[in-house]
C-alpha cells in the first residue's frame, strides 16, 4: 500500500510539473506575433469626384502571418478636401486632386495614393493660348488647363492632374531640350525658356487629361523674343 500511494505521488508531481511546463511554454517561450508592416490598397486608386470606395489593410507579422486589418486600424486622408475617408476605410472622391490615404495601427502605418477624377469630361482647354517668353530663364507666363463637363455649365480647374509636355518645336535650336515645363503638380505651371533657345523658336504645350469618359488634350503655343 505505501509503495502504491509513493506512486500515486510521484504521478501527481509529475503531472503538476508537466501542467507548469506547459504553462510556461505557452506563455514564455511562444509569444503573441509582432506587427511588421500594413499594406493598404488599392495601392493607387484613381477615382471620380463623388465616388467611393473601400479601401483595405493587411498586417503582417513578423511571423510571416497575415491579418485583415480593415475594421480595426484608424485611418486618415492628407488633404480631405481632395479625398476624404471613414473611420472604416470608405474614400470619398471630394474634389479633384490628390491625396495620400494612412492606415495606422500603433507605430506601424501604411500608405496609398488615390487621384480624383473628374466625370463625363467632354473637353478641356489650355489658357493662355498663346504667350511670349524670353530665352535663359528670363519672362515666364503661367499656365491652367480646365474641363468642360456635360451638363454643367463651370469648367473645372485640372491643372495639378494634367501631364504637361512640350509635344514639338520649330524654328532656332528645333529641340523640346530648350524648354522646361515646371510645377506640374500645382495650381499653374509655367515653361522655361532654357539657355540654349533661340529667339523666334515655336514651342506647343500639351495639356493632357485622362477621366472615365476619355483621354482628352490641349494645346498652346509659346514663342520666344
Amino acid at each position: 500500500m505505501l509503495i502504491s500511494k509513493r506512486k500515486l505521488q510521484v504521478l501527481a508531481s509529475l503531472a503538476t510539473i508537466l501542467s507548469l511546463l506547459s504553462a510556461t511554454s505557452c506563455t514564455g517561450f511562444f509569444q503573441n506575433p509582432v506587427l511588421s508592416t500594413v499594406t493598404v490598397g488599392p495601392s493607387n486608386l484613381n477615382l471620380n469626384q463623388g465616388a467611393t470606395q473601400q479601401m483595405t489593410a493587411t498586417g503582417t507579422y513578423n511571423d510571416g502571418s497575415t491579418k485583415n486589418l480593415t475594421t480595426g486600424i484608424v485611418w486618415s486622408s492628407s488633404d480631405t478636401g481632395f479625398v476624404s475617408i471613414s473611420n472604416s476605410g470608405v474614400v470619398t472622391g471630394v474634389s479633384v486632386g490628390s491625396s495620400t490615404i494612412t492606415a495606422q495601427d500603433g507605430t506601424v502605418t501604411g500608405t496609398a495614393s488615390v487621384t480624383v477624377a473628374l466625370s463625363n469630361v467632354t473637353a478641356i482647354t489650355v489658357s493662355p493660348t498663346t504667350a511670349t517668353v524670353t530665352a535663359n530663364g528670363g519672362v515666364t507666363v503661367p499656365f491652367t488647363a480646365s474641363a468642360t463637363i456635360s451638363g454643367s455649365s463651370q469648367p473645372q480647374p485640372v491643372t495639378s492632374t494634367a501631364t504637361w509636355a512640350i509635344s514639338s518645336v520649330s524654328g532656332g535650336g528645333n529641340s523640346v531640350n530648350d524648354f522646361t515645363v515646371q510645377g506640374q503638380s500645382t495650381d499653374s505651371i509655367t515653361v522655361l525658356a532654357n539657355s540654349t533657345a533661340l529667339s523666334g523658336e515655336t514651342a506647343i504645350l500639351t495639356a493632357t487629361y485622362a477621366s472615365n469618359s476619355g483621354t482628352f488634350t490641349a494645346n498652346a503655343t509659346i514663342t520666344v523674343n
